[in-house]
């Protein structure tokens, strides 16, 4: 394999958030607009400095980034549409770092935003895969809820997993939401509560399931000779993978494609998995989680179970996840739950974090996981963002 070239001297600065809201007749262009302004106030820098543009959305449809463009007023010169959902905030970012490096842009906006209601759902789950769609709708399948049901259940079989050591991610990510102003959940939640939450597709339950909402997620990248000079709190990527249908040969997924590519990730950042100060994982539902643990190296494959029992998974705790309270206490704004982690990571290594900060954080990683079809996930990357040196 080709020795991919270093991400050094590329800045990733200014998270955003358009705050969640539960239902929005918002379209998804209202939150891309608000995420733009956010990201122009917050920098300082003009609108048209903006010359670079990555994109993440379901609920766009029919229009695409370059429509964007003409609805903002903006005249990118370079541009990139990323329909990997959960996976986008890590993709965005390898895409927009390498435009800046190469100079086809010198400020990129990478936004994510989706809106919600009852109508955009439906037709979000009706179009997002025609493979999948075909392939469990007869069954009367439909969802994700069903597709997570399935795969949950033949990791428990598989490696003995309790619905109680899903809990514990669930609980402790509840946690780290009550000190995120901007977490629709705003009420403790105990492993008792968790147990007993009514089923939705056995083995899930309530609150292994994100709730969808509306909203927007977003960052800059530049050079880090641009950021300091704009006084931008801002870090740096140590090292960025993405992995696409990998492990085709498994019939149900029961890792990611973070396995293949992890040694290489880790080189790249010249450290170890126990270096991590946090992980931000993809928090579809906690199966998804568990494997990320395993996956990128913090145990092995099939002690997840052991690992979430033995360790600290709060903010304060000794290996700190999902800091925000992620998608599953904080919601999921669509493709927006994809940069999530990203904006928390960034805030986490800024001094932005507020009451949730974790103590002397200086490198996180940051995992993607997206496009689900009835099996399996088609979409993984991470990235490694650490304090500049």
């Amino acid at each position: 394999m080709t020795r991919r070239q270093s991400y050094e001297g590329v800045a990733v600065a200014v998270p955003v958030t358009v705050p969640y809201v539960r239902y929005s007749t918002h379209s998804a262009h209202w939150f891309i607009g608000h995420a733009l302004d956010a990201l122009v106030k917050a920098s300082g820098i003009r609108k048209d400095d903006i010359d670079g543009l990555c994109l993440s959305s379901f609920s766009l449809v029919p229009d695409t980034a370059v429509g964007v463009t003409q609805h903002m007023g903006l005249s990118p010169r370079w541009l990139d549409h990323v329909p990997t959902g959960g996976a986008s905030g890590v993709m965005c970012l390898r895409r927009a770092a390498r435009a800046v490096q190469s100079g086809d842009a010198d400020v990129v906006a990478c936004v994510a935003a989706d809106t919600n209601h009852v109508d955009s759902f439906r037709q979000t789950l009706g179009s997002f895969s025609n493979f999948a769609r075909d392939a469990t709708y007869p069954y009367g399948s439909g969802g994700p809820n069903s597709i997570f049901a399935f795969i949950t259940a033949n990791y428990m079989r598989t490696y003995g997993a309790k619905r109680e050591d899903f809990g514990r991610i669930a609980v402790a990510q509840r946690h780290n939401a009550l000190a995120n102003a901007n977490a629709l959940f705003k009420k403790p939640l105990t492993l008792d509560e968790y147990m007993g939450a009514r089923p939705i597709a056995d083995p899930i339950h309530l609150f292994d399931c994100v709730m969808p909402c509306a909203g927007a997620e977003a960052f800059l990248v530049m050079t880090e000779q641009r950021a300091r000079d704009l006084g931008l709190a801002h870090v740096v990527i140590r090292g960025a993978i993405e992995r696409h249908n990998a492990y085709a040969e498994d019939p149900v997924m029961v890792r990611g494609g973070w396995g293949v590519d992890r040694a290489d990730l880790y080189a790249q950042a010249g450290i170890a998995p126990a270096d991590l100060d946090f992980i931000q994982t993809y928090d579809d539902y906690p199966v998804i989680v568990m494997m990320q643990f395993e996956d990128l190296g913090l145990c092995e494959k099939g002690e997840g179970p052991a690992f979430v029992q033995t360790r600290g998974l709060t903010y304060d705790g000794d290996m700190p996840n999902n800091t925000s309270g992620g998608q599953l206490s904080g919601g999921q704004a669509g493709a927006a739950g994809g940069f999530l982690g990203m904006t928390e990571a960034i805030r986490q290594l800024t001094g932005q974090a507020g009451a949730r900060a974790v103590k002397d954080a200086a490198v996180g990683l940051v995992a993607g996981f997206g496009m689900v079809t009835y099996d399996r996930c088609l979409c993984t990357g991470a990235v490694i963002l650490g304090k500049p040196q």
